[in-house]
């Protein structure tokens, strides 16, 4: 196979090169594509016999339908018998399993999802049949594998994955040991892949669109998840080049660790607080030995996304108790539990809800289960007595949300001192301001509240309605709209004018391209994936608080993202040449 070139969006900078394992929706490995000529009889065996399997399953699925709903509900079942059927269609496989000495998995793969890119071309009521194309092919594997899955959590080599995207569930379960690179068809810039990706430092380029059909398990990849772009297949020049280039970003990057016991200060001294966001706990001493202060955001959804059973508060207490033990007398902010949307909720309600990022999430996921809430602000505040904690509520829309959600941490508290139970009733308590109506009533939170957190990933999602993990607008997710950096300046000002600390927690805190931006419009407490603090604290050393109100009153003029982003970049690349390097 010839060598192949994508770009899609780098969300997690370096370089990996290894062999590719495929992992589809529901897990398989599609095995590597080679076989030896001698095998295609057995693979076409193979192949029949997973298929006549199939049309037994969807025969007796069709039967259980009608008498369960009806024959008009069954009919759906003719068009996925009716594909299995046709004559074309195992004319394809046969011709790609005997010209390319493929597996039969590989050939399934390869021509459904040719079918299902036909089918999207179509008029909408014949797009609409690329769901079944896909159910077939899943059946077929499923058939054809035993239904064998792929684990991503115990691997015996280096991989790259490839996926059309992965769950939370996935990625909170990774062997960060083997998986060197990641690589998917969907996903933006804050997609849970990307925010996992960089937290571990696992080089990663998402919103590929097509690359699970472009690439098979077993062939040679390189990622490279600062420039976005995926080589298949790479020739011996492409590799070596790619290894060079590997070479000098280590170098820099070891340069930068020089900075991990230097301050976060500007060069007129002005201090700035640096923290780590983590999303496990063994991740905290990687902020620490990056140069951090402490934790500025602990996800704590990983207690769900790795496990099939709901954490006790025992669960929560230790996962916390680790953090803070390492973590000593520094700050650890605590998020209580941001599920919804794309983590947990859906893949287990019975009918999932239509747009989940505008559904039951995080905070309003919380106050409709109280008792789960009631018993991770338990551990928090238990915990609490061991460290510097804060307890960080996400989400909040209405102050009304603020009060509950106080209220139930208020009677958390008198469970606790009639239990006799050591805790810390004092705890400070915060607020994600991650939606336009949390920024534009910010006066009204800050009276309310011990400090705020801005999530720029929801607020920009929310203030400019796209979606953060859909490739296809992933253009226009940017927070360096005006209408964003708007929010986030009030955000900050009002802060000021209380005396309330503001943090930005969200991934643009780990954008070195953004750094001066927000020195410039007063931000003063950075909270940023581990791997990118050594990066940021460079930037902040290497400035005046003058050049950053410089750039912010530069931007101010700027009426389009575009131009921000330019210019931005210009102004970053005299600071950190390296990071640009061609």
């Amino acid at each position: 196979m010839a060598m192949k070139r994508k770009e899609g969006i780098g969300v997690s900078p370096g370089i990996a090169i290894a062999q590719a394992v495929m992992i589809d929706n529901e897990e398989f490995d599609i095995p590597e594509r080679h076989v030896p000529v001698d095998h295609a009889q057995s693979e076409l065996d193979r192949l029949n016999q997973a298929t006549e399997i199939s049309q037994q399953e969807i025969r007796d699925l069709q039967a259980r339908t009608v008498e369960r709903i009806g024959k008009e509900a069954a009919s759906i079942f003719d068009f996925h018998l009716g594909l299995l059927n046709d004559t074309v269609l195992h004319q394809k496989f046969k011709e790609t399993i005997l010209s390319g000495h493929v597996t039969a998995e590989y050939a399934v793969a390869t021509v459904l999802r040719g079918y299902a890119r036909e089918f999207l071309s179509m008029p909408q009521y014949l797009a609409e049949r690329v769901k079944d194309v896909y159910d077939i092919e899943k059946r077929l594997l499923r058939n054809l594998t035993g239904q064998r899955r792929q684990s991503l959590s115990h691997l015996t080599r280096d991989v790259i994955v490839i996926a059309h995207d992965l769950t939370p569930s996935q990625t909170a379960g990774m062997d960060r040991d083997h998986i060197k690179g990641i690589i998917t068809d969907a996903g933006g810039a804050t997609s849970h892949t990307a925010i996992v990706a960089r937290a571990l430092g696992i080089p990663a380029v998402v919103g590929l669109n097509d690359i699970t059909t472009d690439a098979a398990g077993g062939d040679t990849i390189i990622v490279d998840g600062h420039r976005g772009s995926v080589v298949v297949q790479p020739d011996d020049d492409t590799r070596e080049q790619y290894q060079r280039y590997a070479r000098q970003q280590t170098e820099f990057i070891d340069s930068l660790d020089a900075l991990q016991a230097l301050p976060a200060v500007t060069k007129d001294g002005h201090d700035i607080s640096l923290l780590g966001n983590i999303e496990f706990p063994e991740e905290v001493q990687s902020v620490l030995k990056k140069g951090g202060l402490g934790v500025g955001l602990y996800r704590t959804e990983f207690l769900f996304l790795g496990s099939d059973t709901e954490p006790t508060e025992e669960d929560h207490f230790h996962a916390y108790q680790q953090v803070i033990e390492v973590c000593g007398d520094r700050p650890v902010i605590i998020r209580t539990l941001d599920l919804g949307a794309d983590k947990y909720t859906q893949s287990r309600a019975r009918t999932p809800e239509r747009n989940p990022f505008l559904g039951l999430r995080s905070i309003r996921f919380c106050l409709q289960n109280i008792p789960m809430f009631k018993r991770q602000v338990r551990a928090i505040l238990r915990a609490a007595v061991h460290g510097d904690v804060q307890m960080l509520f996400p989400l909040i829309t209405n102050i009304t949300e603020l009060r509950q959600a106080k209220s139930i941490v208020n009677d958390v508290i008198e469970d606790l001192e009639e239990e006799g139970i050591e805790h810390r009733p004092d705890i400070p308590i915060g607020i994600m301001i991650e939606t336009p109506s949390a920024a534009i009533q910010t006066d009204a939170y800050a009276k309310e509240v011990d400090f705020l957190s801005i999530g720029t990933n929801d607020l920009v999602q929310y203030t400019l309605a796209v979606d953060r993990t859909n490739e296809r607008v992933a253009s226009l997710f940017t927070a360096a709209h005006p209408a964003v950096l708007k929010l986030i300046r009030d955000v900050i000002r009002v802060g000021q004018q209380q005396d309330v600390p503001v943090s930005l927690c969200g991934e643009i805190a780990a954008d070195p391209e953004f750094t001066l931006l927000l020195l410039g419009l007063g931000l003063r407490r950075f909270s940023c994936t581990p791997p990118a603090i050594p990066e940021i604290k460079q930037v902040i050393r290497s400035v005046t608080i003058q050049q950053a109100l410089d750039v912010a009153r530069q931007v101010s003029r700027l009426d389009s993202a575009a131009e921000i982003l330019s210019y931005l970049r210009s102004v970053t690349r005299k600071i950190l040449p390296e990071v640009y390097t061609e």
